[in-house]
């Protein structure tokens, strides 16, 4: 009788010798992407109006961090643009928004 449980034991249980299970595989470990990261492959696939790519790079963080991020590129690309025209970063950002000045 104490045989059947021995056999019962070994078959149900994963990962003991002799047993008919095998151990789970390991579960795919998912890379984690920061939120510059999302904020930027987001951002990229909105001027591509690529709605999937945007959905998924919108998975990777928080809305919070995601909003951030997008901020965080917002000023820097605006930076890096008023430079390279050697212009305010307020000029550049009413003329990239259609605003006349007034």
């Amino acid at each position: 009788m104490t045989e059947i449980f021995g056999v019962l034991r070994r078959a149900v249980t994963p990962g003991r010798k002799g047993g008919r299970t095998a151990a789970a595989p390991p579960a795919p470990v998912r890379r984690q992407h920061n939120l510059f990261e999302a904020a930027a492959a987001f951002v990229a696939a909105s001027a591509e109006d690529d709605e999937e790519r945007m959905d998924e790079a919108s998975g990777w963080v928080s809305p919070e961090q995601l909003s951030f991020g997008v901020s965080e590129l917002a000023c820097r690309a605006l930076i890096a643009l008023a430079r390279e025209r050697d212009e305010s970063p307020q000029t550049v950002a009413r003329e990239l928004l259609g605003l006349t000045d007034g």
